[in-house]
């Protein structure tokens, strides 16, 4: 049975994104990406590390070490001593730009989109990278998948890995691609799998973050409408679950049994009519669910 969302943190964040349950520490990590902070709880205690730039999302590596997606590109972070080394350089020279969502494929790889910082169309891209302990190049393999985006977000792989999801949020579309089994690469031309635009004319909702559940289907946290939805693997919109407060950016299973669905919030642009999303804005919240997600994949570097 799904139970109510409660507030799972309640320090607000002006732009919380990018969770990420670590499964090995059984611990929950999200981002304030304007406010160059990673948070987290450990027994009930609320812990926070501060960054000189923006930081938007993550992967885990091993007990102590992250990748950490910011805005000068890719970099190991040790949750013990708060050391960092740069891994891989992306848009590091632009200053114009920050990083956004992102997430780890089942393949070894790490997928993170950029975007202007000013909110400006089409001045974002989105980049695979593979870790030179995965393909044997020196510095890894990074190419760009996607140029001229504005806000790529979604960014997820189905379980059969047969394709990956990701949108451009202003356009409301979330795109199905199709990739290669054995490599994660692209194969093939990307299609329309949600158009939300088209299916139910509300101009409020628009895809931010997601993440696949076991059963294949997208939970699609949805800017600016206080839910998040979830497709069917054919992209039918299946139910969605309300929030208390507007802008969802990005959910994360987790929890002993992968049942609980963490969902981050903000606080930056709410709308003026809409007081009534002002007291929890940008808290992190929690849900159980009757289906369960699977473990983020570790990064090997």
């Amino acid at each position: 049975m799904t139970t109510a969302p409660h507030i799972f943190d309640s320090r607000p964040c002006t732009l919380g994104e990018g969770p990420l349950w670590h499964p090995k520490r059984a611990q929950l990590f999200w981002f304030d990406i304007v406010n160059f902070k990673l948070h987290s709880q450990q027994d009930g205690k609320a812990l926070t590390w501060e960054f000189n730039r923006h930081v938007s999302a993550a992967a885990w590596v091993d007990m102590d070490r992250l990748l950490i997606a910011s805005e000068t590109g890719l970099s190991l972070f040790d949750l013990t001593t708060g050391a960092e080394e740069q891994m891989c350089d992306i848009e590091a020279d632009n200053p114009l730009t920050r990083s956004n969502d992102g997430r780890a494929d089942p393949w070894g790889g790490f997928w993170m989109g950029t975007m202007s910082k000013a909110g400006n169309m089409g001045q974002g891209s989105l980049y695979r990278w593979l870790p030179e302990a995965v393909c044997g190049m020196p510095g890894g393999d990074l190419r760009v998948l996607e140029p001229q985006m504005s806000t790529p977000n979604a960014i997820c792989f189905d379980h059969t890995r047969s394709c990956a999801y990701y949108a451009d949020t202003k356009t409301r579309i979330i795109w199905r691609q199709p990739v290669d089994p054995d490599t994660g690469w692209p194969s093939g031309e990307k299609s329309v799998f949600v158009d939300l635009s088209a299916r139910d004319g509300h101009p409020e909702h628009k895809p931010d973050g997601a993440v696949i559940d076991a059963a294949g289907c997208l939970w699609s946290a949805q800017w600016g409408s206080a839910r998040v939805a979830r497709y069917s693997p054919e992209g039918n919109f299946l139910e969605a679950i309300d929030l208390p407060t507007g802008h969802t950016s990005c959910p994360a299973f987790g929890g002993a049994d992968m049942r609980t669905l963490f969902v981050t919030t903000a606080q930056q642009k709410l709308p003026a009519e809409r007081a009534d999303w002002l007291s929890t804005a940008g808290q992190t919240f929690a849900l159980s669910l009757p289906c369960h997600g699977l473990p983020e994949p570790q990064l090997a570097v």
